[in-house]
């Protein structure tokens, strides 16, 4: 199965064995809860899903590679203790507590989460001297004497054998004790993910184009050569911050991520050719309405991948602005019930404004900081919450200025910097509508076809921002093409035919041809 398929067998699994009798008690208990093990090949993204799942869940996550642990660390130290049997003292072997369950238990007395995934990876690469230890917890989630805690579930991974020479192979005794799930590399869900994490849209729009590149691994006379999801993952993160500190981005470093030669010098042209596009095109022209007749007939004769590189600046510029409002309009809701808190106790007699705010901007500090080291807050809720503090510092700032006379002038105070970002985020709003509408009009009078327009709506539609956005603040041209949207099937259909163009010259760098809702008052504070 796909990363995102295996994702809902780890996620139904753990609302399972998270479900409690009318006692109170898990009705699996712990040591009848068999751990589930990934199984797929390296730099799949197996770690990155188990992070996802944690956020989503709003549980803690503890992550181990097996392959860094020797029996003493994973087991314990062993220390002799004094026991009496029958009158007589014996010295009895003890063992000190597991690293591992330690930081289980240092995280919980830390931040306050009860439940969580213990998530320990390459298990199946461990040294022999701690295999029989590992036999043990998997039956018994016990390390030594120690057990993992209730509320917290195990799931392991590892890779194949072809793909690890350190792969000890399981017998059925070890597989009975566990749920395995087996994934393969699927571009078209990764795809989810990347728009999710803002990949570079280069990288995109590449493997679009190639996707047969998208994870390779492969045996030649100079060893072996690899391409994996993780790779493109990394490179697109050191492209966003070269650019960011306009450092060229060079095949030298893009092959120490994609290490196979052929795709890296491959990837490299194209990654030129991607911005020298960027450059002629102007795509925020082309979102202001403001496009040139010259521009307009070089897309409409330009070759095939070159529309794709284009459609990928589109959606990554119309995206970053639907992500905007995303934020905005999650730290609107935040603050919404934080300034009920700050109201509420405004009510009472000598209670001091400044010092409510500061309650409510310690609060979210201290999610903040719990959150990041539980990793129960995902990248967008850990943004909501710095955002949101700075607004409370910026109320609480205004109101130590202004002295306001009373509470009720405080409040009001507080009210109108609310109802601000209110109409900033109404701004920000119709200015991605806009944008997009824009974006349909150009793609309309260019790519008469069909082919390209519909390529487009369902890149808007996979894009979790912009699907976000238009289902909460709409899109006449989006619904007005939607009717026409391919299905799934007919998508694949179009990358398979991309696949058969591989062998083209794309690349021709000297071809010139080629909740508070703005949408209303009623976010409004009063």
């Amino acid at each position: 199965m796909n990363i995102k398929e295996a994702k809902n067998e780890i996620q139904n699994a753990m609302k399972a064995y998270f479900t409690k009798n009318q006692y109170g008690e898990y009705i699996i208990p712990l040591e009848k809860q068999r751990p589930v093990f990934l199984m797929g090949p390296p730099g799949i993204g197996k770690t990155a899903i188990m992070e996802q799942i944690a956020a989503e869940l709003g549980v803690g996550l503890v992550s181990y590679s097996m392959t860094h642990h020797t029996r003493q660390s994973a087991l314990g130290l062993p220390f002799i203790e004094k026991k009496t049997y029958g009158g007589k003292e014996y010295n009895v072997s003890e063992y000190t507590m597991s690293e591992i369950i330690a930081t289980v238990y240092d995280m919980m007395e830390e931040t306050g989460v009860k439940e969580g995934i213990l998530f320990l990876d390459e298990i199946n690469c461990v040294s022999e001297t701690l295999a029989p230890v590992m036999l043990q917890f998997l039956q018994y989630k016990i390390f030594g004497k120690h057990r993992v805690p209730d509320g917290w579930i195990v799931v392991t991974a590892g890779n194949p054998p072809e793909y690890n020479n350190s792969v000890h192979e399981y017998d059925i005794v070890t597989w009975d004790r566990l749920k395995r799930v087996d994934i393969e590399p699927d571009y078209s869900v990764w795809k989810e993910y990347a728009y999710k994490q803002g990949i570079h849209p280069s990288i995109t729009s590449y493997l679009d184009a190639k996707r047969d590149n998208f994870y390779k691994i492969e045996t030649t006379v100079e060893g072996k050569t690899y391409i994996t999801a993780r790779g493109w993952s990394d490179l697109s993160d050191m492209i966003r911050l070269y650019e960011q500190n306009n450092i060229p981005v060079k095949e030298s470093l893009i092959i120490q991520y994609l290490r196979n030669n052929r795709i890296a010098k491959d990837f490299a042209v194209y990654y030129d050719l991607f911005n020298k596009y960027k450059s002629d095109y102007q795509v925020p022209g082309i979102l202001a309405g403001k496009v040139s007749r010259e521009i307009e007939e070089r897309a409409s004769k330009a070759k095939f991948d070159e529309k794709l590189a284009l459609l990928g600046l589109l959606i990554d510029n119309i995206g970053t602005a639907a992500h905007e409002v995303f934020i905005m309009e999650a730290t609107q809701r935040d603050l919404q019930e934080g300034l009920k808190d700050v109201k509420a106790g405004l009510s009472k007699q000598y209670t001091d404004p400044v010092e409510l705010l500061s309650k409510q901007i310690r609060l979210r500090q201290d999610r903040l900081q719990k959150g990041r080291s539980s990793k129960s807050l995902s990248n967008d809720q850990q943004a909501t919450f710095h955002e949101a503090v700075n607004v409370l510092e910026e109320m609480r700032a205004a109101v130590q200025k202004n002295k306001p006379a009373g509470n009720t002038e405080a409040f009001k105070l507080m009210a109108d910097m609310y109802n601000a970002r209110i109409k900033d985020l109404k701004k920000h709003a119709d200015a991605c509508r806009d944008a997009m509408t824009n974006a349909f009009t150009f793609c309309e009078n260019v790519f008469r076809d069909g082919q390209v327009l519909l390529i487009f709506v369902t890149e808007l539609t996979v894009n979790y921002y912009t699907a976000q956005f238009i289902s909460r603040y709409g899109c006449d041209a989006y619904f007005r093409h939607n009717k026409d949207l391919l299905t799934y099937d007919g998508w694949q259909k179009i990358q398979n035919d991309l696949n058969r163009m591989k062998d083209e010259d794309l690349y021709d760098l000297d071809d010139d041809s080629s909740d508070p809702s703005p949408s209303s008052p009623k976010g409004a504070l009063s």
